[in-house]
């Protein structure tokens, strides 16, 4: 009898566990989707809830934004990594207020890797060296020092 108590316990447990790591997983499913995902050199239309007035980007060197209308703001990847957005409208209160997620394409593109140096190639359908802004440059170099 105290063996078959033990055994529901360790299932309890188990139970648990399983329950505890699902949880922790939807929740960092949850705060990522929260903000903003652009990709490097590519634009993301962003559609408001009412006019805007003004626009800060925390860093401008990850993201830009540009006015399209009063109500539709188009965001632009520019460096890697992670900035931020507020949006006011004409009394100053906020519309948006989110994190901008910048990240590389990688779709039809493939990184050769030779030594201390990075090659990005576009394969759209032949493999060709693409565009390199300063951001993927100085990006590349330092994937390339870690080598």
């Amino acid at each position: 009898m105290v063996r078959f108590a033990f055994s529901i316990s360790a299932r309890a447990r188990m139970a648990l566990a399983v329950i505890s790591a699902t949880s922790l997983i939807a929740c960092t499913q949850a705060l990522a989707a929260s903000g903003i995902e652009v990709v490097m050199n590519q634009a993301k239309i962003v559609k408001l809830a009412r006019p805007a007035d003004t626009i800060v980007i925390g860093n401008p060197e990850i993201a830009d934004a540009s006015v399209q209308d009063a109500m539709t703001i188009v965001l632009t990847g520019k460096g890697f990594g992670v900035t931020n957005i507020v949006v006011l409208d004409a009394d100053g209160a906020p519309i948006v207020d989110e994190q901008i997620f910048v990240s590389r394409g990688t779709a039809n593109s493939v990184r050769v890797y030779r030594r201390a140096s990075v090659q990005t190639l576009s394969c759209t359908p032949y493999c060709e060296g693409s565009y390199k802004s300063a951001a993927e440059q100085a990006s590349d170099l330092e994937l390339g020092a870690g080598q």
